[in-house]
C-alpha cells in the first residue's frame, strides 16, 4: 500500500529507478486543545529524497509559500506550522485544514519540477 510518493511510470520512461519509489506518509493526527482542533500532518519524501530526486529544504519552501490561510498566502500565522526533520515535513494546523490541500500542493510541486509523470502522490490513511 501506499505512501506519500509511489511510482506511475509510463512504459517509455524507465529512466529513473522508480521501483524503490514507495514512500509511507502523509498521516494525520488529530489533538484537541480546549475547542480548537489541531491537525498534524507528516509528509515522508524518504526515498525520492535517497534518490536525489526531490530536495525536502525546497519542498518545505514551497509550502511556506504556497500554503493559503484566510484566503491569503504567506499568511501562516500561527494557525499552520511548518517544520522539517531530514526527509520528513510536519504541519500542524488549525481546524478548518484538509489533507486534501496538502496533496493538492504536493502534486502542485511535482509539476514545477517536471516530476508529475514519475512520481505519484498517495496517502497512507484515509482520514
Amino acid at each position: 500500500q501506499g505512501g506519500l510518493w509511489q511510482t506511475a511510470l509510463p512504459l517509455s520512461a524507465c529512466l529513473l529507478p522508480a521501483s524503490t519509489m514507495v514512500v509511507k506518509g502523509l498521516t494525520k493526527k488529530a489533538a484537541t486543545k480546549g475547542k480548537k482542533t489541531v491537525f498534524k500532518y507528516t509528509i515522508d519524501c524518504q526515498q525520492p529524497c535517497d534518490d536525489k530526486i526531490v530536495e525536502p529544504k525546497d519542498f518545505e519552501k514551497f509550502f511556506v509559500e504556497r500554503i493559503k490561510v484566510e484566503g491569503k498566502t504567506g499568511n501562516l500565522g500561527d494557525k499552520v506550522s511548518i517544520s522539517r526533520e531530514k526527509s520528513k515535513i510536519h504541519v500542524t494546523a488549525e481546524a478548518p485544514f484538509s489533507k486534501r490541500y496538502l496533496k493538492y500542493l504536493g502534486k502542485k510541486y511535482l509539476k514545477a519540477q517536471q516530476l508529475r509523470d514519475f512520481l505519484r502522490v498517495v496517502a497512507t490513511s484515509k482520514t
